[in-house]
């Protein structure tokens, strides 16, 4: 089985009750939902949530949801906790998505990829996390990736890195907002201990290259567009009325 998963917080600093915003009639969650159930390679999907509100907006899509505690910091470790409590209901799972909630136009084909990427190259990494290429700078609100030639993940910064200090400027690699993990790993993620870097930084993912695993990454085509503050939201209002795939939704 395939698992996705999409971790759903309401107490967001940059966006409050940010699963919650209206944007063309619909939460943002729900967006999100739609088009991870698109997906061809998903067996199955959920949401774990800290708020009843979004457990009960979830089933009335007849959905799965399930309530998680509200003292759990990010997602990563939301869906460790969870499915570490939740062993029974989910087995012989080949590989869990965490699909992060602010995708507003996630592409299910590049969900596809990604899981059929990280299928064949299970034995080289326990994280896959896919990128898109940005000329945007100084934009400490997504993550870029530093990686070498054979696709491993060096680095998570929120600076523009790698730096051009001796050579020209090459655009960004912008982390997706969905990963890839092997079953195993993303249950005991909640235990690894190193997290200097993840603190320092503001991003949980280095709490797995601290500790010695690897990620590997592969590039999609065209960026991405992800929703972490107000502006984004009116930008998406007008951006969804061009989407290919909004007139697709069930």
């Amino acid at each position: 089985m395939i698992l996705g998963i999409i971790p759903a917080r309401l107490k967001s600093k940059r966006l409050p009750n940010k699963p919650l915003q209206i944007i063309d009639g619909l939460p943002l969650l729900v967006h999100v939902l739609k088009r991870s159930l698109m997906s061809k390679k998903l067996d199955k999907i959920v949401v774990c949530t800290d708020s009843i509100k979004v457990v009960n907006l979830v089933r009335k899509y007849n959905q799965d949801a399930y309530l998680t505690s509200k003292n759990i910091k990010n997602g990563t470790d939301r869906i460790s906790i969870f499915l570490g409590k939740n062993k029974k209901k989910f087995k012989n799972v080949k590989l869990v998505v965490d699909i992060q909630c602010d995708e507003i136009f996630l592409n299910p084909n590049y969900l596809d990829k990604a899981i059929n990427f990280h299928l064949k190259n299970l034995k080289k990494y326990d994280v896959v996390i896919p990128h898109t290429l940005t000329n945007e700078k100084d934009n400490k609100n997504y993550v870029k990736i530093v990686s070498n030639e054979n696709n491993e993940i060096l680095y998570l910064t929120r600076a523009d890195a790698p730096h051009p200090f001796r050579s020209k400027s090459k655009p960004f690699q912008r982390h997706q907002d969905f990963v890839t993990f092997k079953p195993d790993f993303i249950k005991k993620f909640k235990y690894l201990k190193n997290r200097k870097l993840e603190e320092y930084e503001g991003i949980e993912l280095l709490r797995v290259l601290e500790n010695g695993f690897k990620i590997g990454t592969l590039k999609f085509k065209n960026d991405s567009f992800s929703i972490n503050t107000k502006k984004d939201v009116i930008r998406s209002i007008l951006l969804i009325q061009k989407d290919k795939l909004r007139k697709f939704y069930r």
